[in-house]
């Protein structure tokens, strides 16, 4: 770690110990001029409803941003002035230090045994523009990875489809391609893997292919799709994925969504489901007990992928990710805050129950 960073170390932990209220304000004008970023262009009574604080302390905030030139207001709402974006991006890091999640990032990669974790500031329960916060920070580190001629693979569902969208235009790069990690999955079209592969391929300039192969198919309906040689063709390009996204699942939850049946539910529940990724189900000692027949990446192919990537948050999957993430030595975790730190005492816990 460099003097620099020491330094600003050091001087985060003398604000918060003398003059708090200034880090806690920080925090607040920030969470302003973020929600109106995501939201733009946005009136005030909807931004206090979406902060939960009173429209007295809304005004004052508003005003001050104007003043500052960060934020315009016009008839149609608030909006975010270049000033106020160039900003948002610089204070990111700086609340990220502030919160001191650079250390709980390094203590959960130790303790899951991970390549990288990366904390976003918040709680995505509590905080609905947490989640596209987990979707720009896993599309920037996608971003900074991507080469000529990569082969993306990605699952399907809310948290996904936040990360495609977080994606800019990019057209210095050639024949990038997009593909679903699996088989289709749930009802609602806009967030399945064909379609944000699709979206996502746009964005990139590059080629996609789709698998319009349902995760409920028999196993003899199965056998006759795979022998098509458009589906092998799919296939093929998904095992030569070298960076892969995908969402972690609450086993009990994600059987539901399946429609699997309440039997088999029970089944998992009786052996201690917790967690789920790629249609395998873990219990909490992060052992597979159960997986569904779908093609596409399995576990065991995805952990050998060069860049694969988790994104998930919730207090609900904090097992969840324990059990699918532990022991990836090559997997890459984004998170949010309270996650992370529901992660960490869970696995606080556990190593003081083995003293």
């Amino acid at each position: 770690m460099t003097k620099g960073v020491f330094e600003l170390q050091e001087i985060l932990e003398l604000q918060k110990k003398i003059v708090p209220e200034l880090v806690n304000t920080l925090e607040k004008r920030y969470n302003v001029l973020r929600t109106i970023c995501h939201n733009e262009p946005i009136g005030r009574r909807v931004l206090a409803d979406m902060l939960n604080i009173g429209e007295r302390t809304v005004r004052t905030e508003i005003g001050f941003l104007k003043e500052q030139g960060l934020i315009e207001i016009n008839t149609s709402g608030m909006a975010v002035t270049s000033e106020g974006l160039e900003l948002i991006y610089k204070l990111n890091d700086f609340i990220h230090e502030i919160k001191g999640l650079s250390e709980v990032e390094k203590k959960i990669e130790s303790f899951l045994n991970l390549k990288k974790v990366i904390i976003v500031p918040g709680d995505v329960e509590e905080n609905p523009l947490v989640l596209k916060d987990l979707g720009k920070a896993c599309a920037n580190y996608v971003k900074d990875v991507l080469e000529d001629n990569s082969i993306i693979a990605l699952t399907g569902g809310s948290t996904l489809k936040e990360v495609v969208e977080a994606f800019p235009k990019i057209t210095n790069l050639s024949k990038i391609q997009v593909v679903p990690a699996r088989g289709g999955m749930g009802k609602k079209v806009e967030t399945q893997a064909n379609t944000l592969a699709a979206t996502l391929a746009k964005k990139l300039n590059g080629t996609y292919k789709m698998l319009h192969i349902s995760e409920n198919l028999s196993l003899d309906i199965l056998d006759t799709l795979l022998k098509e040689e458009a589906v092998k063709a799919v296939i093929d390009t998904i095992h030569k994925a070298d960076i892969l996204i995908y969402g972690i699942g609450n086993a009990v939850q994600m059987a539901r969504k399946r429609g699997v049946p309440q039997l088999e539910i029970d089944n998992l529940i009786n052996q201690g489901a917790v967690g789920e990724a790629f249609g395998c189900y873990f219990n909490k000692n992060s052992e597979i007990i159960s997986e569904t027949t779908a093609v596409g990446i399995k576990i065991n192919e995805a952990r050998k992928i060069k860049t694969h990537i988790a994104v998930a948050g919730g207090q609900n999957k904090v097992e969840s990710i324990i059990s699918t993430e532990f022991n990836d030595v090559n997997g890459i975790l984004v998170t949010d805050e309270a996650t992370a730190d529901g992660i960490l005492k869970r696995l606080d816990n556990e190593i003081q129950l083995l003293k």
